[in-house]
């Protein structure tokens, strides 16, 4: 311990990071009223209104004080650029500044979990996690979707020319419509389901944390920055030195620490508590606790990049967002109407295959009647326009997050490694092929004036590539860098009870333990991941 640390005092488990994953831990934890709980959250309370309404997204992304603003590694893949990282820093952690998709991913990511040594994770193991997660409201198989949890999830009733001309033009090129991609299959298009209820954003503070804190088990400490995980000479986790309002304090675990600050702070907290790579530690001066190599290896991501035409004939959210109009907007969203503020970014999805012969989607994609300048989020085209984006599902480049110094309030250094891999750039090109074609369908041909990103000059593989890395960006589900296997798995930091191999009293549960990325935004898997862990971690009580 830190000289002049100041007990916060003990309680049975001290929770690190209130996002995806963390405020359902804390939460079900909670619901034994003999356990007491201690959640420490990096950044403020989530009372700023942007983080209630939907559209707020693109007000408080890139506000450092409601998200770390982490940024990779430039490479000459990206074009020599830093690809912003923005992680969420406020109770609900991204859940609070995400685009509010919800998607599970395959049955065939989980299968794949399991099949790697990791017993629990199938598909069929963690669907009933979904399920007690959610409360879809519009519909779905009750056998595969959840109606009674604590997170409203709902389809947009938001009627646009130009998103139903997309859908009409999606199946002239064989994709069909997809009710429910989080049901039966994914391949498909359809509108993407949210976290979005009666106008208001569903974090998992708003669905879980807060209604927890009623019970008075429950602590919950903002603007509390973990520095390290204490541990005693028998490696057991025994609590959490943090800094808040310029003060050191120590809060102790009985039971457990929980670590779910996010595939970045996750892998840096551990680091800077000496468990990770013995050699790297030593040379920043840590002292190694337990040597786990694969502390903050494995760093996976999906490189999106977005294709922009210009509209005609309608009038799409770039206009909207601009007054009068958004007077208007404002005005719908206070009567419960529909309107532009209760949108996430990406309104419609397509999961589709690269090439023939594939036998599930490798690409997803997004459109949107808007655009942003130059294509990223952030500002919108002062045209009227629609976006249609796409990724790779399962990218095989792999990156990392490593210390630059022992100084907890030095970023750590973070490098995804974009494009690396050969077949993820034949992969991308691919993709950008298809979501050209879904903007030059009959269907939308009303409606499309000019394509302006990348524009028609852009034709050949290198071309499209160069497009790619001049322009492409995260799509901000990092993941893996404390990954779940057996204990023989020399780059696994936790077993499949999220346990971390030689510490313990010590677990992680967020995304960062993740052994792949899912075939999908990563936010609702997190969110199963919280459920489970909680399940975990209570019998290991018993």
């Amino acid at each position: 311990m830190s000289g002049g640390a100041a007990q916060a005092g003990e309680f049975d488990y001290v929770v690190v990071g209130s996002g995806a994953a963390g405020a359902i831990v804390a939460a079900r934890l909670s619901e034994d009223a003999s356990a007491s709980v201690c959640v420490l959250e990096a950044g403020p309370a989530d009372g700023h209104p942007y983080l209630k309404l939907p559209a707020g997204f693109i007000k408080v992304i890139f506000n450092p004080e409601l998200a770390w603003q982490f940024g990779s590694e430039p490479t000459a893949r990206t074009g020599g650029r830093r690809i912003p990282l923005p992680q969420g820093k406020t109770l609900g952690g991204s859940t609070s500044i995400n685009g509010l998709v919800y998607n599970r991913g395959q049955r065939e990511d989980f299968d794949g979990w399991a099949a790697l040594g990791n017993p629990g994770w199938s598909y069929d193991e963690v669907l009933p996690y979904f399920q007690r997660t959610e409360a879809f409201v519009d519909g779905g198989d009750p056998a595969l979707r959840g109606h009674n949890g604590p997170l409203k999830v709902t389809l947009p009733h938001w009627p646009h020319p130009v998103c139903e001309a997309f859908l009409d033009g999606a199946a002239e090129l064989g994709m069909p419509r997809n009710p429910d991609y989080n049901g039966a299959h994914q391949q498909g298009v359809g509108y993407f389901q949210r976290t979005i209820h009666r106008g208001w954003r569903m974090s998992t503070s708003k669905a879980f944390l807060h209604p927890a804190a009623a019970g008075g088990n429950l602590k919950i400490e903002v603007n509390a920055r973990a520095l390290r995980v204490l541990l005693d000479e028998g490696a057991r986790a025994t609590g959490v030195e943090y800094t808040q309002g310029g003060a050191t304090r120590v809060v102790r675990a009985r039971h457990e620490v929980i670590v779910c600050a996010g595939a970045i702070n996750t892998p840096r907290l551990l680091q800077l508590s000496g468990i990770g790579d013995g050699e790297k530690l030593r040379a920043l001066g840590i002292a190694t606790r337990m040597h786990l190599p694969g502390v903050g290896r494995h760093l996976k991501d999906h490189f999106s990049i977005r294709l922009v035409a210009q509209v005609r004939n309608a009038v799409t959210i770039n206009e909207m967002a601009r007054v009068p109009r958004l007077w208007a907007q404002a005005f719908d969203w206070l009567r419960g109407k529909p309107n532009i503020l209760e949108l996430s970014p990406s309104v419609v999805h397509w999961f589709w295959q690269s090439r023939p012969g594939l036998d599930r989607p490798d690409l997803q994609g997004v459109f949107s009647p808007a655009s942003y300048r130059e294509g990223y989020v952030g500002m919108l085209d002062v045209f009227p326009g629609m976006t249609c984006g796409v990724w790779q599902h399962r990218p095989r480049s792999e990156g990392s997050v490593e210390l630059a110094s022992a100084d907890p309030g030095v970023d750590p250094v973070v490098q995804p490694n974009y494009l690396e891999d050969e077949d993820d750039r034949r992969t991308l090109i691919r993709g950008v092929r298809i979501a050209r074609e879904l903007l030059h369908t009959k269907a939308l041909a009303p409606f499309r004036e000019t394509e302006s990103m990348p524009g028609a000059q852009v034709q050949s593989d290198d071309e499209i590539l160069d497009f790619i890395s001049r322009y492409g960006v995260s799509s901000y589900h990092l993941n893996g860098t404390a990954r779940m296997g057996p204990a023989g798995d020399a780059g696994a930091v936790v077993d499949a009870q999220l346990r971390v191999h030689g510490i313990r009293g010590l677990r992680v549960v967020d995304a960062s333990v993740m052994p792949e990325i899912t075939s999908a935004n990563t936010c609702a898997a997190t969110m199963m991941i919280g459920e489970k862990g909680a399940d975990l971690i209570r019998v290991t009580a018993r």
